[in-house]
């Protein structure tokens, strides 16, 4: 029996392989792009308001910071104390043209010794977690040129 794909939070991102991309919202008033995505109203505060639509993000940044995360979240996130736990890097991506910053895992294989400030990142698509029917899927961003 093969698991049903499954996004973590739906309609933040799509695509497959080179075609995964984030998305977000842009206002038309003041062209402010949000993420995750705004769907109401324009959050930037000097804006008169406009209408928001979906755009794709870009699908590279420049790492803006980094660190791994080296505990067990705590309560409320539910963790399975039985399985052992395995550190992730987290990068913050700065997407330049939108002028915001991204926070994700760092593809697996890539640690903090793999990541430095400024070096260009891409987002690709990622699993986040797997139980008996469901691949839980999201982004990860891992540095240009690795493969997976």
């Amino acid at each position: 029996m093969s698991r049903t794909r499954r996004p973590v939070v739906a309609g933040w991102f799509t695509g497959e392989g080179g075609d995964f991309r984030l998305l977000g919202t842009r206002c038309s008033a003041c062209a402010s792009v949000f993420f995750p995505r705004e769907d109401t109203f324009c959050r930037n505060p000097g804006c008169p308001g406009g209408e928001l639509a979906e755009v794709p993000l870009s699908p590279r940044g420049r790492v803006w910071s980094y660190t791994d995360s080296r505990y067990r979240p705590p309560s409320p996130y539910v963790t399975d104390p039985e399985l052992s736990w395995n550190p992730c890097a987290l990068i913050a991506a700065e997407l330049q043209s939108e002028r915001l910053v991204v926070l994700g895992q760092a593809a697996p294989g890539i640690t903090v010794a793999d990541l430095a400030v400024g070096m260009e990142v891409e987002v690709v698509p990622g699993v986040l977690n797997e139980d008996a029917e469901t691949t839980w899927t999201t982004w990860h961003w891992r540095p240009t040129g690795v493969t997976a």
